[in-house]
C-alpha cells in the first residue's frame, strides 16, 4: 500500500527541517556564546527541531511504528529542556518559574520513555526488535525527564544550573538528529545492526560529560593566593 499524498509532504518537511537543524548547530556552537548570532542560530536551530519531532510523530503514529513515535518524544525533551532552561534562570534563588506546560512536557516524556525501556525489555517485538535501543534511550529519556522534575522541586544550588542544562540538552538533541541520520543513510545497508542506533550516543554522552566538566571548571571561582 503505498503512503498518501500528504505523507510524502510530511516527509519533505521533515527533511528540510533536519537538514537544517544539522547545518544550525554547529554554527550555534562555534558563535560567541550568549551572542546575538548565537541565540538567533540557537532559535531556530529549536524549531527545525521542533518540526523535525512532530513530522516524525505523525508519520510514526500513522504507519504505526510504536518505536519511533516514543522516540521521538523523548529525543524532542532534550531541546525543549534546552530551551525552556532560558528562561528559568531564577530558578536559583527559589523564584517560580516553572510552568504548567514544563510539567506536562516532564510527564509526557517520562512515561513515554518508561515506556519504551519496559516494552524493550518485556516485548521487544513491540518496539521493532530493537530491545538494547529500546532500553537505553528508554533508561536516558526517563533520567532527562526525572532530573527536571527534580529541579522543579529542589531549587538548583548553583547560579549556572541553566547554563550546564541548556548544553547538554542542545548537544543530546543533536546526538539524537545524527541518530536518525544514521539509521536512515546507513542502516539499510547493515540490516540488524542495532548497534548503529546507539553508536551515536556512545560518542555524544563522553562529550557532553567532558564539555560539562570543562565550563564547570571554568565557571567555578579561582581562590586568590594568600597575601604574605
Amino acid at each position: 500500500m503505498r503512503d498518501p499524498l500528504w505523507m510524502h509532504a510530511f516527509l519533505a518537511v521533515h527533511i528540510a527541517a533536519g537538514s537544517g537543524a544539522f547545518v544550525l548547530a554547529p554554527l550555534a556552537l562555534v558563535t560567541a556564546k550568549g551572542g546575538k548570532a548565537h541565540r538567533l542560530w540557537g532559535k531556530i536551530y529549536f524549531w527545525c527541531m521542533t518540526v523535525v519531532a512532530c513530522t516524525a510523530l505523525v508519520m510514526a503514529l500513522y504507519r504505526p511504528v510504536l518505536f519511533l513515535a516514543l522516540v521521538a518524544i523523548f529525543s524532542f525533551y532534550s531541546a525543549f529542556v534546552a530551551y525552556r532552561v532560558l528562561g528559568q534562570k531564577a530558578a536559583w534563588k527559589g523564584e517560580p518559574v516553572v510552568k504548567p506546560l514544563d510539567w506536562i512536557a516532564a510527564v509526557v516524556c517520562f512515561l513515554a520513555s518508561a515506556a519504551l525501556a519496559l516494552l524493550g525489555a518485556v516485548k521487544p517485538v513491540l518496539v521493532q526488535n530493537l530491545a538494547i535501543p529500546a532500553i537505553v534511550f528508554g533508561v536516558i529519556g526517563m533520567r532527562i525527564a526525572g532530573t527536571a522534575v527534580w529541579n522543579f522541586t529542589h531549587p538548583p544550588k548553583t547560579k549556572m544550573f541553566w547554563w550546564y542544562a541548556h548544553l547538554q540538552g542542545m548537544i543530546g538533541s543533536y546526538v539524537a538528529a545524527w541518530t536518525a541520520f544514521c539509521v536512515v543513510t546507513i542502516g539499510p545497508r547493515l540490516h540488524g545492526a542495532w548497534w548503529l542506533w546507539v553508536l551515536p550516543t556512545a560518542i555524544g554522552v563522553p562529550a557532553i560529560i567532558a564539555t560539562t566538566a570543562y565550563y564547570k571548571r571554568k565557571f567555578t571561582p579561582r581562590l586568590k593566593p594568600a597575601v604574605p
